[in-house]
């Protein structure tokens, strides 16, 4: 079974620099690589304290790939609709350069009304960017001599460099947050699936892997060749009652921070994102001793989240790829090591084929 490291900054500025924060993510990405992991990866947001410290995921990751030598380098995710596709190909490139061919180009369409409107790209096209986003990266990768007609971008005959190194292109990832459809969709064109089983139910989780699995069986491609990743965030401790306790102050830390960047929820709506006005509420309702029994949250001892992540693949999948984020909000560096230690050494030989 694979693992994961994955880093997502939320917490406000006065709690943590950004220089500090870089210096403990590129840290542990190398704890990570050298402790056997799979994947090390970070979101894009921002201007807030809900990812903003990652507004660019290709630079920190091309940071961390060279202090690393064969841990996998994921973009989880960047965003098409706010960026020109040949830019992003050409960042996403150079850094499959960077890592010596280790890049997972992980896609996904945001969900934050801010962060369109600072963009100037209306929130209806986000689907449609996303989709023809993608399609523009691979072929930039994969052909030469690209002419590109799409909705929103029109461009060539243009051949890109640096060539990636991974051919006919990097593994692409999309990140799904609710939509079985969309997954099934991933699972169709070939595409690997990252989730965040936090936000959805685990019938709606399911309905989701199942969709994806079946759509990439139905398009013939190789049996198990399609990868999902899982994330969580992880509180592991030698002592329960710590691992709890840094649970319940980060998760709450994590909603505050969620429920002020998803404010202007209550003032728009959006036909490509049916049901999100609802969010805030959904948001505010959380509570971290029914996220943790529901298993939508990791935290204990070892032990505590061995087993817990064994109750994850027995109910979704063996397959499963899970990207743990051992540094949520503002914890200190010290423990966040310490962390990583411990599940280094005490949950992940307990999956080892």
């Amino acid at each position: 079974m694979k693992f994961g490291l994955n880093f997502f900054p939320v917490f406000a500025p006065d709690r943590k620099s950004a220089g500090q924060y870089y210096r403990e993510v590129i840290d542990l990405a190398e704890r990570a690589d050298k402790a056997g992991f799979d994947h090390v990866q970070t979101v894009e947001h921002h201007g807030s304290a809900y990812g903003g410290y990652s507004p660019d995921p290709v630079t920190l990751l091309a940071a961390i790939a060279a202090r690393t030598e064969r841990i996998r380098i994921t973009t989880g995710a960047v965003i098409p609709a706010f960026l020109h596709p040949l830019k992003l190909a050409g960042k996403l490139a150079m850094l499959d350069n960077l890592s010596d061919g280790r890049l997972d180009a992980g896609f996904g369409r945001g969900f934050l009304p801010d962060e369109f409107d600072w963009f100037g790209v209306p929130m209806d096209e986000s689907r449609r960017r996303f989709d023809e986003g993608i399609v523009a990266c691979r072929r930039l990768w994969s052909e030469t001599d690209v002419e590109f007609e799409g909705e929103f971008h029109s461009f060539g005959p243009i051949t890109l460099t640096p060539r990636p190194v991974q051919q006919p292109h990097p593994p692409i990832f999309v990140a799904s947050a609710s939509n079985p459809e969309s997954c099934a969709a991933a699972g169709t064109n070939g595409y690997h699936l990252q989730v965040v089983p936090s936000i959805v139910s685990h019938e709606t989780l399911a309905e989701m892997l199942a969709g994806y699995r079946s759509a990439w069986d139905a398009a013939g491609r190789p049996a198990g060749g399609g990868r999902i990743q899982i994330k969580y965030t992880c509180y592991v401790a030698e002592d329960r009652a710590t691992a709890l306790a840094w649970g319940e102050q980060f998760e709450n830390n994590y909603i505050e921070q969620m429920t002020a960047a998803i404010a202007s929820w209550a003032s728009t709506t959006s036909q490509a994102y049916q049901g999100y006005e609802k969010l805030i509420d959904k948001v505010r309702s959380y509570d971290f001793g029914k996220s943790l029994t529901d298993h939508k949250v990791l935290a204990g001892t070892p032990e505590d989240v061995a087993e817990q992540i064994a109750w994850v693949t027995h109910t979704f999948g063996a397959d499963l790829e899970v990207s743990v984020q051992l540094n949520p909000g503002y914890l200190e560096h010290e423990h966040a090591v310490r962390a990583l230690e411990l599940f280094a050494a005490d949950v992940m030989p307990r999956f080892d084929a």
